[in-house]
């Protein structure tokens, strides 16, 4: 209720709206036993409002004309006209001010400050409140000795407050929400709350008494209207891994920023605090003010208002429970369910970001293909940014501006999130501040109509100010390459690490990137994005021939036989591979970099002569006629002065390609140098059956690069099992004693882990860390996955049995955590079919969301549900914990 601006008081009315207190609200008393305070409660203070005086050894009026810092319309006087007690009740009353006044109304704010406070209770309050367009009435509490600083650090606790009650709107809708509402966080402007409204059930809390009331612990707040629980608030609880690194929240509730005082920092306290210390009550009726004349009807109504609006309190009590009054816990007036989803309120607490592996990884954001952790995104305007081809570019993303102001960009906040595969995944670009950046390439449509505008880039971390983070925002003409964009042309726009973290920017938690013009200033304006990375120059080179789509630089090729290789939707793990044809002219296939059909500029594999390799996955959807045909693979440099020409089969331990299967065929730079390949200049590779005897034959190709494996080694992937179990875990049959064994399940899986459960007792299975060894999966939260392949062999004699994934960990203090899915759910929801090999998938963001402590994982477990799994034999392969 104090100093928020007028756009934050619409935004609160409107979030406090949107948690589940509209005026559709449904309340189902009867469903529910709702009781009264337990006999442990014992009444410590009250004012039955019996007398003829407002008893001002309780209450002190405060009497000023400052709006109540949001810009209200009244001034609160001493005066018996405002507040006065009779019949029983205390009246507040606000009505028209003479003429001449400072301010067009008149009202009364009465507080207990250092003569009443409580830290923890129940405190109930009797009241009938105002009504009208532009009334505001409030029952709160605020800190007496505000030990965590100026509002809202110590803290608000707004126990009823109501707008407007009774107005009526071009819907017919009637005003008749309640709410309850915490305010706590870091100084205004940057001030944070949390709350719900509550819609009473068939009548209006203008029309009668109700009773209002909070019940106030040691780290949890209840409210109540009528002895109904509607809403519950929580102290943030911290997660830890088994370092007691803070890694995230179990819950997301308050929080306070506070100096250290042995470090002279600032620190944010997940805690029960600023709500643990002693707070004293206010009561006020204002007129006006940012919040209630932004809403319903807008403005003062001031005929509603000609002849006064009174808020009428008939009691307020304070109780304190004597099971343990240091907490307040013990007498919890509570049912089932009232943590539940529909009355646990989330908070605003900033999310702890684990302390940086030091691992520097690159990001890419989009180049051509949506990441999507990190959406497109229009702030404010209403637009959705837009998939579009460019000539130049292939798919980029297009954004556009309209009347509305906006800021437009890629974001990775579960709000924002649609796709099920994408998970918030903020970015920890600290191990890349010396050498990395922020880069987009950016093309200008149509500028914004206004000339004056200016084009910003803007960066925030940690979910932006409001979330606790940080953010930076600077003119585009800052970039490295400092040029302002050029209608209809490409532009390179880079933003080095080091100059944002010396602005401000945390680097360990991005999670928003924008671009657009000024704000209020871009209508009009379209543009383009492409190559939006933060990422530092790679010490290993590496070409991505073919990975889902074409490079435009290696377009596919048919040499000499007439077809056009065309791209084709392959399985689930593919996506989009290349399919090549060969008819009965001979011909060779594959990718072509020389000009005039590709780029002409050959790829240059000096570096990667120790250790890099040329890799590709292939498989033979037809096989050629000719029995006797075989498949080779060849590679070609600086124009054909140089080539190779190998067996396919050499790539892949003498293994010769098998319809329908995809195999992955490796052949190392080194090798094919020694052999007379001038790898400075790769320009052609390609896959075919033996000149003229492919005939017939169709194979589609896909994930074709030259890398070297081993710079990708310090991604802190794990490979349980891949024909060998890892030398630090073992197979294991948790309880009926039987040892899971290697066998060969043929190309292209070869070895396989195979698990059976043949008889009782009934057992879980899969693969266990050795003694003091675990596996710490952090570095690879925002992107990675636990995977694997499964075949089942023969299913459960049971027919209704489900299978399930199981994963555990040894968290902080020893405790363990582990979550159990259903196997589907790896697997787009689609249950294992017996006798085929399927892939399953799960995010580490989603296992971390659901409570496991990734930094320390034990076991991995695949089986049938238990008590009915008798008769299954599955198989397993290339199970491993890596990034996506």
């Amino acid at each position: 209720m104090k100093q928020i601006s007028t756009l934050t008081a619409v935004i609160i009315a409107a979030g406090l709206a949107g948690c589940g207190g509209d005026v559709t609200t449904n309340s189902d008393f009867t469903a529910i036993d709702t009781t009264t305070p337990v006999s442990d409660w014992q009444l410590v203070w009250s004012d039955e409002f019996d007398g003829t005086n407002i008893d001002q050894r309780k209450w002190t009026f405060e009497v000023n004309c400052q709006g109540g810092g949001n810009q209200e319309k009244q001034c609160y006087t001493d005066s018996s006209d405002n507040a006065f007690v009779t019949d029983g009740t205390l009246k507040i009353v606000a009505k028209p001010a003479e003429e001449g006044a400072p301010l067009p109304y008149t009202s009364a704010r009465l507080n207990t400050r250092y003569q009443g406070d409580w830290r923890y209770g129940r405190i109930e309050v009797r009241a009938k409140m105002p009504s009208g367009q532009g009334t505001w009435p409030a029952v709160w509490m605020m800190s007496t000795d505000e030990v965590y600083g100026g509002w809202p650090k110590s803290g608000e606790i707004d126990i009823v407050e109501a707008v407007n009650l009774k107005t009526v709107d071009n819907e017919g809708v009637v005003e008749n929400k309640v709410y309850g509402t915490l305010h706590y966080g870091k100084d205004s402007p940057n001030n944070v709350n949390s709350g719900k409204a509550y819609s009473l059930q068939g009548a209006n809390p203008a029309d009668d008494f109700n009773t209002y009331a909070i019940e106030w612990q040691e780290g949890e707040i209840r409210w109540y209207v009528n002895d109904y629980l509607y809403q519950t608030q929580m102290a943030s609880k911290v997660r830890f891994n088994s370092r007691g690194e803070a890694i995230g929240l179990s819950h997301r509730g308050w929080f306070v920023e506070n100096f250290n005082n042995i470090t002279g920092e600032l620190e944010t306290q997940w805690t029960s605090a600023p709500f643990d210390q002693r707070f004293y009550l206010i009561m006020n009726l204002a007129v006006g003010g940012n919040w209630p004349e932004n809403v319903n009807n807008l403005g003062i109504d001031a005929e509603a208002l000609a002849n006064g609006q009174t808020m009428e309190v008939d009691w307020v009590r304070v109780y304190q429970c004597d099971q343990n009054p240091n907490t307040g816990k013990g007498c919890e007036t509570i049912r089932d369910g009232y943590k539940d989803a529909e009355t646990l309120v989330e908070g605003r607490a900033p999310i702890p970001v684990p302390p940086s592996d030091g691992v520097a990884r690159n990001l890419t954001i989009f180049d051509g293909t949506p990441n999507p952790n990190w959406p497109a995104w229009d702030c404010c305007g209403g637009s959705t940014p837009a998939l579009v081809d460019d000539e130049e570019r292939g798919q980029v993303y297009e954004f556009l501006v309209g009347a509305q102001p906006t800021v437009n960009g890629f974001i990775t906040r579960a709000a924002f999130i649609d796709d099920p595969d994408g998970a918030p995944s903020a970015f920890d670009a600290s191990p890349l501040i010396e050498n990395g950046s922020i880069s987009f390439d950016m093309k200008v449509v149509s500028p914004p109509a206004n000339p004056a505008s200016t084009w910003m880039f803007k960066v925030e971390s940690n979910e932006g100010v409001n979330g606790g983070g940080t953010e930076v925002e600077i003119p585009i003409t800052a970039s490295a390459e400092g040029v302002a964009p050029v209608t209809g042309q490409w532009q390179t726009f880079t933003f080095p690490l080091k100059d944002l973290d010396t602005r401000g920017l945390d680097l360990s938690a991005i999670d928003v990137i924008m671009v657009f013009p000024a704000w209020d200033t871009g209508n009009g304006a379209v543009y383009q994005l492409d190559n939006v990375k933060i990422s530092q120059p790679s010490s290993s080179p590496e070409l991505v021939i073919f990975t889902d789509q074409e490079n435009p630089a290696w377009p596919l090729w048919d040499c000499c036989g007439g077809s056009t290789p065309i791209e084709v939707m392959d399985d689930e793990t593919h996506g989009t591979a290349a399919e090549f044809t060969v008819g009965p002219t001979p011909t060779v296939l594959g990718f072509f970099n020389r000009a005039p059909l590709g780029s002409g500029e050959p790829f240059d594999a000096t570096a990667l002569l120790a250790e890099g390799v040329v890799q590709f996955e292939v498989k033979v959807v037809d096989a050629p006629a000719n029995p006797a045909s075989t498949w080779l693979f060849k590679i070609e440099a600086a124009g054909g002065s140089s080539a190779v020409e190998l067996p396919l089969s050499a790539g892949n331990a003498d293994q010769a390609p098998v319809v329908g299967q995809w195999a992955t065929y490796t052949f190392s730079i080194q090798s094919l140098f020694d052999a007379g390949l001038d790898i400075s200049a790769i320009d052609v590779l390609m896959i075919f059956p033996a000149w003229d005897t492919g005939n017939g034959a169709t194979f589609r190709v896909d994930n074709v690069k030259i890398y070297n494996p081993n710079a990708a080694v310090g991604d802190g992937s794990l490979n349980i099992f891949s024909n060998a179990v890892n030398p630090e875990w073992e197979q294991w049959d948790c309880c009926a004693g039987s040892e899971p064994k290697i066998v060969d399940a043929g190309a292209p899986y070869g070895n396989v882990m195979q698990f059976e459960i043949l008889g009782w007792p009934e057992t879980v299975l899969g693969f266990l860390a050795k003694p003091d060894v675990s596996f710490n999966a952090t570095p690879l939260l925002a992107n990675g996955s636990v995977s694997f392949d499964m075949r089942v062999v023969s299913a459960p004699t049971n027919t209704s049995s489900t299978w399930f994934f199981k994963i555990e960990s040894t968290t902080y203090d020893g405790v363990n955590t582990a979550v159990e899915l259903p196997l589907a759910a790896g697997n787009n929801d689609q249950a294992p079919v017996t006798g085929e090999w399927q892939n399953y998938s799960f995010s580490l963001q989603s296992l971390f969301d659901a409570g496991l402590d990734i930094s320390d994982i034990k076991v991995l477990m695949v089986f049938p549900g238990w008590g009915t799994g008798q008769g299954a034999v599955y198989q397993l392969d290339n199970v491993k914990i890596s990034n996506n």
